[in-house]
């Protein structure tokens, strides 16, 4: 009984426990492959910063992966320490400020994973997620061309008086929209907003009712949130949520 409860099943069980740690760190070490997508990704209280250096691309809380193929994603923190994992494509790593760490992912098939921080980092760390969108090659190289092209002047009159409150209502100290006078870097980058899936850090789908709340009302829907309300008139704030729900 001894031998074989004491010796011969911590044997066999540890066998087996051992094989499948060593089988995942396999799958978890860096692939032969080269960086030919790379992405760097900023943890914010409480949001995302995602950037593709090689291709001179800036999103948030959305990262656009080819499906099938390795890509290594840096992962860096502006303030306090997050924690990046994608339960469905790998184990989680820290965020730490001042440091880089590297992770690979790989999705084998087109898809949407979610990802979270999974680091206490504040009030809103339960609501700081964000989406992996794996793609087909020519559907993430079309991704990545959008992405690069700067917004487009807005056509209708609405969408144009959304363009003159967004530059006079404050929103340009914390963002950026390419091809105008928004430089602001203290929130998400804004260029293409409007063809994000979610707002707030995957706390809401991205829609022009859940926009106009966030913006007339952050604190209500992720108080402690570094998003300060913007009063704004009902006329004003229906032409800015026209405006940036076309920022595709």
């Amino acid at each position: 009984m001894i031998l074989l409860g004491g010796v011969a099943m911590p044997i066999v069980v540890l066998s087996g426990v051992l094989a499948l740690t060593v089988n995942t760190l396999l799958a978890l070490s860096a692939p032969a492959a080269n960086d030919e997508t790379v992405v760097k990704v900023i943890g914010h209280q409480f949001w995302w910063e995602v950037r593709y250096p090689g291709h001179n691309v800036l999103t948030a809380n959305e990262i656009h992966i080819p499906a099938g193929t390795p890509v290594r994603v840096r992962l860096a923190s502006q303030d306090v320490i997050h924690s990046f994992w994608v339960p469905e494509l790998h184990g989680k790593l820290d965020m730490i400020p001042g440091q880089t760490n590297t992770l690979w992912l790989q999705a084998d098939r087109p898809g949407v994973f979610k990802g979270v921080c999974a680091e206490f980092c504040g009030v809103q760390h339960a609501k700081m997620t964000f989406l992996v969108i794996a793609q087909p090659q020519a559907e993430f190289a079309a991704w990545i061309a959008q992405q690069q092209r700067p917004a487009m002047l807005p056509i209708e009159p609405i969408a144009q008086r959304g363009l003159e409150v967004f530059l006079r209502a404050g929103c340009v100290e914390c963002h950026t929209v390419r091809g105008t006078d928004a430089t602001g870097n203290l929130g998400p980058e804004l260029t293409h907003v409007g063809s994000r899936r979610t707002l707030g850090a995957g706390i809401m789908a991205n829609n022009p009712g859940n926009l106009g709340g966030w913006i007339a009302g952050p604190q209500h829907i992720k108080p402690g949130s570094l998003m300060p309300p913007t009063p704004l008139a009902g006329d004003d704030l229906q032409a800015l949520v026209t405006y940036l729900t076309g920022l595709q």
